[in-house]
């Protein structure tokens, strides 16, 4: 599959994709850092980013969510550019709360409503039933109260995807969720993602997880730097476009994941 092909199954010509890029490249300060990616996301379709450490992955999702420029190309969240507020939700690689802090994972939650809500608006009736629709929908609805730092980190991953979700984006950007986490918490966030994307959400996922990517995702899109090959997951996931995507390093792939010899592999 060619760097440029757009036809995906289950995606939607007709104008109602979720998220649409044409010839899109972001740039940090002066140096373009991605550069000529086109694809398309339907609603309830999932999409894994798989490439090496550096390839930009993070720098797309960044890129969608508006936190760096975009210096050519076409971007539109729901047909819009910049994307409408609330529209997307996102879940970075790590997050800087500190256990010790005085928070509870119902709080932690809490915070992905604080856009629709401004500063000066305290929670009500609809936010806190958010926050309970969320947890539930990760497994964690009975630790509300408990303090995050004491959640295992399989659990604080959760309550983070939980935190994500409480505004109820059309697009969820999820950066190495699955990092660290066990089986358990494995099977539960991808349950979570099959649910999310029976109700319509649109999902890009970031990981070097060849399970997680055949588990969860319906097409792939390999990078390097730029674009190297974007389609249907089993079309896209071969030995050589794989190869192609991390270049010179050596590289071994199986069902469960990427292995690059002296490399992390995301």
């Amino acid at each position: 599959m060619s760097a440029s092909a757009r036809t995906v199954a289950g995606s939607n010509p007709g104008g109602t994709d979720v998220l649409a890029l044409q010839g899109a490249s972001f740039s940090y300060g002066h140096t373009v850092s991605l550069a000529g990616i086109s694809f398309s996301v339907a609603p309830g379709e999932a999409l894994a980013l798989i490439g090496p450490n550096g390839a930009g992955k993070s720098t797309l999702l960044k890129g969608i969510l508006g936190l760096i420029p975009r210096m050519d190309g076409e971007l539109r969240v729901l047909g819009r550019s910049p994307a409408p507020t609330g529209s997307i939700g996102y879940m970075p690689q790590g997050d800087d709360l500190d256990p010790q802090f005085p928070v509870t994972l119902g709080q932690v939650v809490m915070m992905g409503r604080y856009r629709a809500l401004g500063w000066l608006r305290m929670p009500g009736r609809r936010d806190r039933e958010a926050v309970a629709h969320a947890l539930d929908a990760v497994g964690l609805a009975d630790r509300s109260a408990t303090r995050f730092g004491e959640l295992s980190g399989g659990q604080q991953r959760r309550g983070l995807l939980a935190r994500a979700i409480v505004a109820g984006p059309r697009l969820l950007l999820l950066d190495e969720p699955f990092n660290g986490l066990d089986q358990a918490n494995r099977d539960a966030l991808i349950s979570t993602l099959h649910r999310l994307k029976g109700e319509g959400v649109a999902v890009l996922v970031s990981t070097h997880d060849l399970e997680l990517a055949r588990a969860v995702c319906d097409s792939v899109l390999l990078l390097n730097g730029s674009q190297v090959a974007f389609g249907p997951r089993d079309q896209v996931l071969t030995l050589e476009n794989v190869q192609r995507a991390f270049r010179e390093v050596g590289v071994e792939m199986d069902q469960h994941t990427v292995v690059v010899p002296g490399h992390e592999g995301h």
